[in-house]
């Protein structure tokens, strides 16, 4: 893939005003793409475009709210069409199910569900008029897999997972793309307090930045980061749950969002509880 790959380009970024949301309007736009940063506090996402360039619009956007994404949308097409859309927005509430509020279990679902089917729904239009066109849904391997203490988290990546195959079948031979990427721990505010799961390594936000990249370019349908845990993830189903049950509590993926530590996670709950 050469530097420039992604010249000419118009992308739009949900949820990059940090994290692998803001690694990747970085990494797309020193690629040579036109990138549009969106985030639910407009300072904080027109900060976090003046850190990537003088030429990065940073908007205000609520993924969850219909008019608020069509707003974003229309902003970020004025100088020409969106050729890419990457809905990476989303929450990740962890710990007994029983003990999370119906408020932080609501917000889950419109930002993480709703948020992409908002996306989906306004920009799909346009790139189907066209002929052209990609989507790139940031899902998890949660949504593939089991995480006792994620119940809420790998229902809604659960649904991105379906909802981006979906459309990949809806809207087959229109010339729209649709990739699904599925990171593992990632080192960002999301896993605070939590400890990693044994022998897969936690990956870095500028990873899953260069697997989108390069999801882009190649037009690639799904995505894990690191690629290593696509296989081990593809065949769990044919080991049955008791196996894959073992083999999970023995690398402690039934443990981390279970016990963590509720003070160093104290800051994210607060913000996610308030957005």
């Amino acid at each position: 893939m050469t530097t420039n790959s992604l010249a000419g380009r118009r992308i739009a970024v949900t949820g990059a005003a940090r994290g692998i949301g803001l690694a990747t309007a970085r990494l797309l736009h020193d690629r040579g793409a036109t990138v549009v940063v969106g985030d639910l506090d407009g300072d904080i996402a027109a900060a976090a475009a003046a850190s990537i360039g003088p030429d990065v619009a940073g908007l205000a956007l609520d993924v969850a709210d219909h008019a608020s994404y069509a707003a974003f949308l229309e902003a970020a097409t004025v100088d020409g069409p969106l050729d890419v859309l990457v809905n990476n927005a989303g929450i990740m509430p962890i710990g007994p199910l029983v003990e999370q509020s119906p408020a932080t279990l609501r917000r889950a679902l419109d930002v993480n569900v709703l948020g992409c089917l908002n996306g989906l729904q306004l920009a799909l239009p346009a790139m189907v008029e066209r002929g052209s066109g990609h989507v790139v849904n940031v899902a998890s391997t949660a949504g593939r897999t089991p995480v006792p203490g994620g119940i809420a988290y790998c229902a809604t990546k659960s649904a991105v997972v379906a909802l981006t195959e979906t459309a990949r079948v809806e809207y087959d031979g229109t010339g729209v793309d649709f990739t699904c990427v599925m990171p593992h721990f990632t080192n960002t505010e999301l896993i605070a307090g939590t400890t990693a799961t044994r022998l897969v390594p936690v990956v870095q936000p500028e990873d899953v930045a260069a697997a989108i990249a390069e999801a882009i370019v190649h037009r690639r349908k799904d995505v894990f980061v690191p690629r290593m845990i696509g296989p081990l993830l593809r065949t769990q189903p044919l080991l049955g749950r008791r196996l894959r049950d073992a083999m999970s509590r023995r690398l402690g993926a039934y443990d981390t969002f279970l016990h963590f530590d509720r003070g160093q996670r104290a800051g994210y709950d607060d913000r996610i509880s308030q957005s």
